[in-house]
């Protein structure tokens, strides 16, 4: 009977496994089964390689998965006839998902069995209308409150931070008596040179004579502090006249996150969340119901990001005591500490890290994929990369295990007077890891509000740096009181933009990326606080951009071991290979990297050093960095110069256009020489067009898009498969013959592009 059963299960296992089509590159690992399920059902969920064929046959009405979905905020006296009102009114728009989240003055308690009776009936009354749900997990954001459970019922799970509690000035041969409290976890004396005594306790006190010179000694202590939160169950926000998703004055601390770093409390938010809907709604995970959507969990607090077991953690990673240091991180803003201490600091980021990506993030993804469902979720502030490091750790790490990696743009981030190429951070970890979509977040509070015409240039922006998959915010409930929706979600032109983002949405999750550069994010170097690598990073994404060049971002992890090590070639889990790598002004890289990337450059890579070789070169601490030696980089190209810096995205609209982006002659011509064989190529330069691309099983796909205000011609000189140029247009569903002369490696076109005009085509 054993044996019957065994075969069975063998026969079905490789019945799955060759149903796959034969040409798709490798799947994503995943550590449970839900990648055991047939290429239909969850067809979604994974990397797709179909023919022109099989795309043309459902483009034209795309799967409701692929969105877009808008925002929907459930506030006021909701019922079962609003909910059918308002998914009426959303799917006539031309939604065929929606992301609903719970807000304020509800008629019943979040999370109590009204509420998920409600639900139960909001998710039935969808599927009746054969649209999809992503579930956001939270009534509020950041994402981790459980809508004030923490700060009620599990307060030992609450957010933790590291803060100096009291000061003492110390002469030297004077002796300090004194008692601390029980949350002290380190008593450092620091010097007027920034020397360190780490002063010992016994007792809970303090009985230390100081040396000759003065000094300041500083007890660290632990508290449970969170960052604020803005809950649509607290009383303060429920007395607005008008809420709003984004005011941040509504934001404060009296409902905590949980303790990110424990994956004890990310447990107790999933056993207060998820495993409740899946009580009520479990039978349609994976059908209706899509995944879970997460909203900007980080570390918005004075102190240090902190769990019980940090300093146990850091001695595994790192093989030595971090507590003699951490006073030296929490000194006055300004002050001058040495380079022993910069260093250690960054091992403590670099621990965070680790912690705050297995801990939150990995949990979540895991119980999502255990259940059919996906994960989506971004972070905060993905446009100043700096600040993401100190409050997030990250961004690969964060986003590895999450199934829709994703970005926001709320405010003014993405528009025609910004230069905003920050969407590929996300779309760039699904490339590595082998993930079918990247998400965005767009408008809400916009500055100006964005019009249907500016909607749409901004998802362009987006799709053709490797974002497909759009929620639109947002869409309040009828029942809310007389709130008003976005001036978007109020255009009659919305409902010709939805069918456009659909299919556009649905073309770009279709085959596999093919970048074939791969541009270093050098987190490392911003946990040292190197401003220089963070400007010239933001620089290089802008000039790659600029002349056409199709890359994704990586991390130090992707390049150390996650990618796959070929023959002049780093391969991702997508399976596009990476022929260039260029690592922009880095200060700091690990020897693993550096031996990995030597490998690379000696079998036939190309290895860029934009503006300097790294300074430092880390094996299992950063504290004890290394200087490389003389020749350490002989096998690389070293390229001198600059990058003229590139405003950073704000809220606001900036005070004038972004200037034309200087670059060292030498600088070009050397990109250039490292990148020779290319996608695209214009007759002449220009700085206006974007390019992504992507293959199907017989054809590669290009997306160009107008990025200007003037209409421009180009001959365009296409290198890929394929006798003949088609036209897909995404607004009309149609597909046209473009006349193209045949080269030795691809089609020479001749393109026409509007101002801010985007084009989709096909050569097969």
């Amino acid at each position: 009977m054993l044996a019957f059963i065994f075969s069975s299960l063998l026969a079905c296992v490789m019945a799955i496994f060759l149903s796959t089509n034969a040409a798709a590159q490798k799947s994503p690992k995943r550590d449970n089964h839900a990648t055991l399920v047939s290429q239909t059902k969850y067809s979604w969920q994974k990397l797709q390689m179909p023919t022109v064929a099989q795309v043309s046959t459902t483009w034209r009405n795309p799967p409701a998965e692929y969105g877009p979905e808008p925002y929907f905020d459930m506030s006021g006296a909701v019922d079962q006839a609003e909910v059918q009102r308002d998914l009426d009114a959303m799917k006539a728009l031309g939604f065929r998902a929606i992301t609903p989240q719970a807000g304020v003055n509800l008629p019943f308690e979040y999370l109590s069995p009204e509420y998920f009776k409600f639900f139960q009936m909001l998710v039935a009354e969808a599927k009746k209308r054969d649209m999809r749900v992503w579930i956001v997990d939270d009534i509020g954001y950041p994402s981790g409150f459980a809508g004030g459970r923490f700060t009620r019922d599990k307060p030992e799970l609450c957010m933790q931070t590291l803060v100096v509690a009291e000061r003492i000035a110390v002469e030297g041969g004077s002796t300090l008596h004194h008692a601390v409290s029980q949350d002290t976890v380190a008593v450092t004396a620091i010097g007027e040179n920034q020397t360190t005594i780490e002063v010992p306790v016994i007792g809970g006190t303090i009985d230390w004579t100081a040396p000759a010179g003065k000094w300041q000694v500083s007890m660290v202590e632990h508290h449970f502090d969170t960052a604020p939160t803005r809950s649509g169950s607290n009383p303060k926000l429920a007395t607005e006249p008008r809420p709003n998703t984004n005011n941040v004055q509504a934001k404060d601390k009296s409902q905590s996150l949980e303790d990110y770093l424990n994956p004890v409390a990310t447990q107790q938010f999933l056993a207060f969340t998820h495993e409740q809907y899946k009580k009520y709604v479990g039978d349609e995970f994976g059908k209706t119901i899509l995944g879970f959507r997460g909203d900007e969990p980080d570390y918005s607090v004075s102190g240090l990001p902190w769990t019980q077991s940090f300093f146990d953690r850091f001695q595994q990673v790192k093989g030595y005591d971090i507590a003699p240091y951490v006073a030296t991180f929490l000194q006055p803003r300004g002050t001058q500490t040495t380079p022993e201490q910069a260093r250690a600091r960054a091992d403590y980021w670099d621990v965070f890290s680790i912690l705050f990506a297995d801990s939150f993030f990995k949990v979540q993804a895991d119980w999502c994929a255990a259940n059919h469902l996906e994960y989506q979720v971004h972070l905060n502030h993905e446009e100043a990369e700096l600040e993401l490091t100190q409050s997030e750790g990250d961004f690969f790490r964060d986003m590895k295990s999450v199934q829709v990696p994703g970005i926001d743009t709320t405010r003014h981030q993405i528009w025609t007077d910004t230069i905003s190429d920050f969407p590929r951070l996300a779309s760039s970890v699904s490339h590595v890891y082998g993930k079918p979509r990247a998400f965005t977040e767009s408008f809400a509070s916009y500055k100006p509000p964005a019009d249907a015409t500016m909607a749409r240039y901004v998802l362009n922006e987006q799709f053709v740096r490797g974002i497909n998959l759009a929620e639109l915010m947002y869409f309040p409930s009828s029942n809310a009181g007389g709130r008003p929706r976005t001036t978007l979600m109020e255009q009659p032109e919305l409902a010709t933009l939805m069918p456009y983002a659909g299919r556009m949405s649905y073309l770009m999750s279709m085959g596999r990326p093919t970048a074939s550069v791969a541009l270093y994010l050098p987190s490392s170097s911003m946990w040292l606080n190197d401003r220089v690598a963070d400007t010239q990073f933001v620089s290089t994404e802008r000039f790659l951009s600029e002349h056409q060049i199709d890359f994704d971002i990586v991390s130090e992890d992707a390049l150390a071991k996650d990618l796959v090590l070929g023959k002049g070639a780093f391969v991702t889990m997508s399976g596009n290979q990476y022929r260039t790598v260029i690592l922009p002004a880095v200060s700091l890289i690990s020897q693993a990297v550096l031996e990995r990337l030597r490998s690379f450059a000696t079998s036939g890579g190309h290895v860029l050093y934009l503006g300097r070789t790294p300074s430092l070169i880390a094996g299992k601490t950063i504290l004890n960095a290394r200087t490389p030696g003389p020749d350490e980089f002989s096998w690389a190209t070293v390229v001198p110069g600059e990058l003229s810096p590139t405003p950073t995205p704000s809220d606001n609209p900036p005070a004038q256009t972004p200037l034309a982006q200087v670059i060292p002659p030498t600088m070009l011509q050397a990109i250039l020489d490292a990148t020779p064989i290319r996608d695209v190529v214009l007759g002449q330069p220009s700085t206006a067009w974007r390019i992504l691309k992507r293959r199907w099983k017989d054809a590669d796909v290009y997306l160009i898009f107008n990025e200007g205000a003037a209409a421009s011609n180009h001959t365009v000189r296409f290198i890929g498969r394929g006798k003949k140029m088609e036209v897909w247009d995404p607004q009309t569903g149609t597909i046209a013959p473009l006349r193209a002369v045949k080269t030795a490696d691809g089609l020479r076109v001749n393109v026409t592009l509007q101002g801010y005009e985007s084009r989709v085509l096909v050569l097969r």
